[in-house]
C-alpha cells in the first residue's frame, strides 16, 4: 500500500534507499553516488521539501519515490527506490502513478536516471517519460527525461 510518509520512515526509508541502489553502484565501479553517500541528516532536510511517499507490505516499507514541485511548476521526481527483492512487481509502476497524482496541476514531470542504465530508461520510457538531455553529473552520465502533464 502506498501512503504519504512521516519523517518517522526515513531511517527505513534511506535503508531501502541504499539496498536499492548498491546493485546500480556495483555495476558502475563507484560506491561513492549521492544514494549511497546520503545522510539521515541529509534526508531529513530533504523531507522538509519534498513530498515523500512510501510502499508498505506487512508493515515493511519495501519501497519509495520523492517529488517537489520547482519554479517553472514541474514536478522534480527523485529516488525511486524498491527493495531487490521486490523488483519487477509492478511496485515501482504504482509509487510513480501514486507521486504524479500527488501533483495534478503541474506542467510536467521531470527526472534524472544514469545514461547507462538500459533497465531504468526502459522502465521510465514505458511510463511515458522522453529523453530530453543527456549530460554528465559528479562523473556519471546522466540522461533526464519528462513527461507531460495531460
Amino acid at each position: 500500500m502506498v501512503t504519504r510518509a512521516t519523517a518517522g520512515d526515513l531511517d527505513a526509508i534511506l535503508t531501502v534507499q541504499k539496498l536499492a541502489f548498491l546493485k546500480v553502484a556495483e555495476e558502475m565501479q563507484n560506491l561513492n553516488i549521492p544514494p549511497l553517500t546520503q545522510t539521515i541528516e541529509d534526508i531529513k532536510v530533504e523531507f522538509s521539501k519534498r513530498v515523500f511517499l512510501k510502499y508498505e507490505l506487512s508493515g515493511r516499507i519495501v519501497g519509495s519515490v520523492r517529488a517537489h514541485l520547482d519554479g517553472a511548476n514541474n514536478c522534480q521526481i527523485g529516488k525511486l527506490v524498491v527493495l531487490p527483492e521486490y523488483q519487477n512487481k509492478g511496485l515501482g509502476k504504482e509509487l510513480m502513478r501514486q507521486i504524479e497524482q500527488q501533483f495534478p496541476d503541474c506542467g510536467g514531470y521531470e527526472l534524472f536516471t544514469g545514461e547507462g542504465n538500459g533497465v531504468t530508461v526502459s522502465f521510465y520510457s514505458k511510463l511515458g517519460y522522453l529523453p530530453v538531455l543527456s549530460r554528465v553529473q559528479d562523473g556519471v552520465s546522466m540522461v533526464y527525461m519528462r513527461k507531460e502533464n495531460r
